[in-house]
Order: C-alpha cells, then sequence, then structure tokens
C-alpha cells in the first residue's frame, strides 16, 4: 500500500523499506566467520558482553535518519522501536545493562566498526565497504 501511494504521488521509498537486506558486520581483521540469530539477539539485547573469541564486544546501534534501526529489531526479535526503547530503560534504570553506543550516521558505524576489533553493528548491506566484513544476513 505505502509502495502503491508512494508511486501514484511521486513519493521515494526509503530503499531499505523494499526489500533490501540488512547486515551485521565486524572488524574486517575478526577471527569470527559468521554469527547466529540466539548469539545476535543476546549481544544486542545486552545479555552477552562478548564476542564468540572472547573479546569485549563493543555494540552499535544506528540512529540516524533512516529506518536501519527499526527495521533491524523488527527482523531480529519482532520488536519495535518503543519496546526496545523500554526495554533499555528498564535495563539501565536497574543497573543490570547499558544500551549499544549510537552511531548517528551510517559513516561514523563504520569508522567505529573499523577502528575498534570487538566492534559489532549494523547497516543496509548497499553501504557496506573495506572498513567492515558481514557476518550475518536479515533478509525481509
Amino acid at each position: 500500500m505505502v509502495v502503491v501511494l508512494s508511486w501514484l504521488f511521486g513519493l521515494s521509498v526509503p530503499s531499505t523499506a523494499v526489500g533490501r537486506d540488512l547486515v551485521v558486520i565486524v572488524h574486517p581483521a575478526s577471527t569470527i566467520e559468521e554469527l547466529g540469530r540466539a548469539e545476535l539477539i543476546h549481544l544486542f539485547l545486552g545479555r552477552q558482553r562478548r564476542l564468540p573469541g572472547g573479546q569485549r564486544a563493543l555494540v552499535i546501534d544506528l540512529v540516524g535518519p533512516g529506518d536501519e534501526k527499526r527495521l533491524f529489531y523488527a527482523r531480529l526479535v519482532g520488536k519495535d522501536l518503543a519496546e526496545i526503547q523500554s526495554y533499555w530503560a528498564r535495563l539501565v534504570f536497574t543497573g543490570r545493562g547499558s544500551a549499544p553506543w549510537q552511531a548517528e550516521s551510517v559513516d561514523e558505524l563504520l569508522d567505529l566498526v573499523h577502528s575498534n576489533p570487538g566492534a559489532i553493528g549494523y547497516l543496509d548491506e548497499a553501504n557496506v565497504d573495506h572498513r567492515a566484513r558481514v557476518v550475518f544476513r536479515l533478509t525481509p
């Protein structure tokens, strides 16, 4: 319906909204070849603080103007942003966790991943470059 309305009114639909994959990325020299959905859920919900090799994880959320964050959590855990924010508010308030680092742009996310061997983040697959390596794909 959104695509039809957008077409009728000449509006553009964000590329991630029409079916492009989101990918989870790590440092290009990381020894992690791939991660499973359960591992990602534990990492991105703060239940696990270390990557499979034992290195401390720097989990990064993308919070810029696109809908990557909304799509990521909807596809990964079936929750909307209000539910995710509420979840983190409870954990932070009770002292049981700290929310992921917030990157304001794709470029900032890629720079953080490239400069931190323990970093893990997500973005639209079209934005992956030499600064990161894909370890998981979230399809629509």
